[in-house]
């Protein structure tokens, strides 16, 4: 049972940074895809970023290119999330998720860890 813990998640001024992990077990990911998503108060949750465990290649929604890194540790069995130049649209609950790298869905998700962004 593949199971993904977030953390990281903390109250920040705009402009600000913050890095989110995603702390995975019980599988090994070579061939595993973990991405990020989002979910603001309201709203639909929705892609922010993703990595191919194996290639290293990755994916970014439009919203946070050229400001959202994502990386990942395969000593530590994390992927991290560097968020740079944070606005307060980014406020959400952040999710870690995953899935085999050809699935369509993603099987897996996290519990989710709260970032807000002042203004």
């Amino acid at each position: 049972q593949v199971h993904l813990v977030e953390s990281g998640g903390e109250l920040v001024q705009a402009g600000g940074s913050l890095r989110l992990s995603c702390a995975a077990s019980g599988r090994t990911f070579s061939s595993y895809r973990i991405g990020w998503f989002r979910q603001a108060p309201g709203k639909e949750r929705e892609f922010v970023s993703a990595i191919i465990w194996g290639s290293g290649s990755t994916g970014y929604a439009d919203s946070v290119k050229g400001r959202f890194t994502i990386s990942r540790d395969n000593a530590k069995n994390t992927v991290s999330l560097q968020m740079n130049s944070l606005k307060p649209e980014d406020t959400a609950v952040y999710y870690c998720a995953a899935s085999l790298a050809n699935v369509v869905f993603w099987n897996y998700w996290g519990q989710g860890t709260q970032v807000t962004v002042s203004s």
